[in-house]
């Protein structure tokens, strides 16, 4: 019987090289239940962050020179204090980026937000892990690619998706099954072609992302028992030179309870940072953040294996 693969039997020692985003999931409750997500996000979740730790993501923002604060969840729109917490950091000259699901804007109550939308200037990450209606609503339930498809749409005629340094929209490639994403610039050929003769719509790079054996995913790969021949799939792709681009060495992730971690992989984990670093958002030192040592586990082969996978894609183009 073969081994189970092990990071740590490759020798890489991860190593902190800047802090330039500051990640913060505002909480596990979303209006969907897709079947890839790592932090198994759904409408039953009531993890949320509350008002006094939005308070301290804005105090270390405003302490530190982070130029990025990337917002994600569940759905993130659906937290109380999401426009506070952009709004906020706005006002401190920070980019701001919000990872989107885009059916969010037809939720009952959720009328409003395209018009904040429009009114606010942000990097949109917007899932669409295909371009074909049926593989989309297979992954994410019925209808989803209709509403996708409408909010895409929407998004374009505020003037995202044109090319401005502050509207940017990225879609989201996350492959359907237990294997590796194809090369990012060939898919997004494909994206840009099929979305722009079906539909009309424009975006601005498409960001290809391997799915992590964790959450939702990794319970779908023990159900179908795919688990251990996945895994091991990823670490025979390890890919040593993907370890200069992962993202955990430019960010830190902020749990929904204020708890730091590496990245948002090790906060599903519960994997803690290592060394004297804080552990809470409430002790925040850029400083010491800047050069920590990366906590790592078996899970970075989703990161390393192939051209890799980081939070804005590909890392080897």
């Amino acid at each position: 019987m073969q081994a189970a693969p092990s990071f740590s039997a490759t020798g890489a020692e991860i190593v902190a090289t800047g802090l330039d985003i500051l990640q913060v999931n505002l909480g596990y409750r979303c209006n969907m239940s897709c079947k890839h997500c790592h932090v198994s996000a759904g409408p039953d979740r009531t993890e949320m962050m509350d008002g006094r730790t939005v308070d301290h993501v804005l105090a270390a923002l405003a302490s530190s020179p982070i130029p990025t604060l990337d917002i994600t969840g569940g759905a993130p729109e659906l937290h109380p204090e999401f426009t506070r917490l952009v709004t906020g950091a706005r006002r401190l000259g920070k980019h701001v980026m919000v990872r989107c699901n885009l059916t969010v804007f037809f939720e009952p109550g959720m009328e409003w937000l395209f018009d904040f939308y429009g009114s606010e200037q942000f990097e949109v990450i917007a899932s669409l892990p295909a371009y074909l209606g049926s593989d989309v609503d297979r992954m994410r339930g019925a209808g989803t690619f209709d509403k996708s498809i409408a909010a895409l749409q929407t998004l374009n005629g505020l003037g995202y998706g044109a090319g401005q340094a502050e509207r940017q929209l990225h879609l989201v490639y996350n492959p359907r099954g237990a294997y590796l994403p194809p090369a990012q610039c060939s898919i997004e050929a494909d994206y840009r072609r099929m979305l722009h003769e079906r539909h009309g719509i424009s975006f601005d790079r498409l960001l290809t992302l391997a799915n992590m054996p964790i959450g939702r995913f990794g319970d779908f790969l023990r159900t179908t028992n795919n688990f251990a021949s996945y895994v091991q799939k990823l670490a025979d792709a390890f890919n040593p030179a993907t370890l200069e681009g992962v993202m955990c060495k430019r960010l830190i992730s902020v749990k929904w309870d204020g708890t730091l971690y590496d990245c948002d992989f090790n906060q599903v984990l519960c994997l803690p940072l290592e060394g004297d670093c804080p552990q809470h958002i409430a002790e925040f030192d850029y400083d010491c953040l800047k050069t920590r040592m990366i906590a790592v586990g078996d899970h970075c082969f989703g990161c390393t294996a192939g051209q890799g996978s980081s939070c804005g894609g590909a890392i080897e183009r």
